[in-house]
């Protein structure tokens, strides 16, 4: 190390330890030690009162224009430096915060219990009784349109998945229930859920239903049927139609 930075070292070193011996001082010169005290009570009972972070300067209107409010600070930030609260700076601005290392003992996670809209449970209802069913073909039934959100509820429930892609035009995604649908509700199998006459009996049907009114069973649909395909087949779209239409020429 040259001789020129080896100075200036050892005088910013100087200045730190004046600095800290000018901060003492600056407190010894107070007074007797309870008026210190009652200073830095004010101060820090101001601080914790704030209900956000609180200048230097507001700090000087409340305690007084001869309160030396930078070293009590000095002495607040010591003085909390090691405890479960820290005095900080945060944009010239003074405020007490949780020690930074301690932070992850604080999260507290709470299940809020969410109710689902009435067109979800529609959506729902349809898609368990119904699957395979695309989008359009819910709609139909419900005689409404389905936003993307009600469909993205479910399946962030986890009571929804896509299961693959119909073979009709413009490939549409089908969707049908998953485990955890019949885990929540639980069922063994999707053929447990109530039928016609189970919801007729619950009263949960209205009687006045015309007498053609047909509901389907539910079914477990597991595998893909003949007219789905897989979703990782959608880069063979145009080959996919080729088959698909000369296989229904071949059979006619």
């Amino acid at each position: 190390m040259s001789d020129s930075k080896k100075d200036r070292v050892e005088t910013a070193a100087v200045g730190i330890e004046d600095g800290v011996v000018s901060i003492t001082e600056r407190l010894r010169q107070k007074g007797d030690g309870d008026a210190v005290d009652r200073e830095l009570r004010l101060l820090e009972a101001l601080l914790f009162a704030a209900s956000e972070p609180i200048d230097v300067e507001t700090l000087r209107d409340r305690m007084g224009e001869d309160t030396d409010v930078g070293a009590l600070l000095a002495r607040l930030t010591r003085d909390y430096a090691g405890r479960g609260i820290n005095l900080v700076t945060v944009g010239g601005r003074w405020r007490f915060q949780t020690a930074p290392d301690l932070a992850g003992h604080l999260v507290d996670v709470k299940e809020a219990p969410r109710k689902l809209s009435r067109a979800a449970l529609e959506t729902l209802a349809i898609i368990a009784y119904h699957q395979p069913v695309t989008r359009a073909e819910i709609e139909d039934v419900r005689g409404v349109a389905v936003s993307k959100g009600t469909i993205d509820v479910l399946m962030e429930l986890g009571w929804v998945r896509l299961r693959g892609r119909r073979r009709t035009p413009g490939r549409p995604v089908t969707y049908g229930t998953s485990d955890g649908f019949l885990a929540h509700f639980n069922l063994e199998q999707i053929s447990d859920l109530p039928g016609r006459e189970d919801l007729k009996a619950a009263g949960l049907l209205d009687p006045r239903l015309p007498k053609d009114f047909e509901m389907p069973s539910p079914m477990e649909m597991d595998d893909l049927r003949i007219d789905e395909d897989p979703l990782e087949d959608d880069d063979d779209q145009p080959e996919f139609f080729e088959d698909f239409i000369g296989d229904e020429e071949g059979d006619d």
